[in-house]
């Protein structure tokens, strides 16, 4: 069975901010960053299972899943 032809693609210049923004590399997370991260997800985990151990109100498992949550966003501008 004959095989189609694949399309070229059209090159075009990039402009001058584009070309910029693709040579600018982006330094490593600092370490109090990681650290942070981290440690509000520990916190999380901690607050959550300490709610359940001792039978606290609700409030003390939202705070730790905000934490836990927080955490997790802070992973997405890791570097």
């Amino acid at each position: 069975m004959p095989e189609s032809k694949r399309r070229k693609r059209k090159s075009r210049p990039l402009s001058p901010q584009a070309q910029q923004a693709a040579t600018k590399t982006k330094e490593p997370s600092p370490t109090w960053y990681v650290a942070l991260m981290a440690g509000l997800m520990i916190l999380g985990v901690i607050l959550v299972l300490v709610r359940f151990i001792f039978q606290l109100d609700q409030f003390v498992m939202f705070i730790g899943l905000l934490a836990i949550a927080i955490g997790f966003a802070m992973t997405t501008n890791y570097r």
